[in-house]
């Protein structure tokens, strides 16, 4: 793993209806998703912490300010897609069980 990423995996035990993402088309799909992993590219992050705002069990800021997922079960899936979406750089990765990108 890369000192410029922080990656965790997640398996909360909610999980997300697939409406919550966008796909490339613009459609809402009503499948369900469960967050399988979540990066915070450190190289994007500038420590605004509206991700500890949104979910504090999840996120932290490091000593160099910049976040980093601490306890990847703190919230269920929703708040964590809300967490990486509050995030003004886009540097919360959220991937599914799967491995597939779903936000951003």
């Amino acid at each position: 793993m890369s000192q410029d990423t922080q990656e965790n995996q997640s398996s909360s035990d909610k999980e997300i209806p697939q409406h919550a993402w966008d796909d490339s088309s613009g459609e809402k799909n009503q499948k369900s998703v469960r967050i399988g992993k979540i990066i915070v590219d450190r190289n994007l992050c500038i420590g605004a912490a509206s991700c500890i705002a949104v979910a504090p069990g999840v996120f932290q800021l490091d000593s160099e300010n910049k976040a980093v997922v601490y306890n990847e079960k703190g919230a269920d899936d929703e708040t964590i897609l809300l967490a990486a979406k509050s995030c003004p750089t886009r540097a919360i990765l959220v991937f599914d069980e799967e491995g597939n990108q779903v936000y951003p």
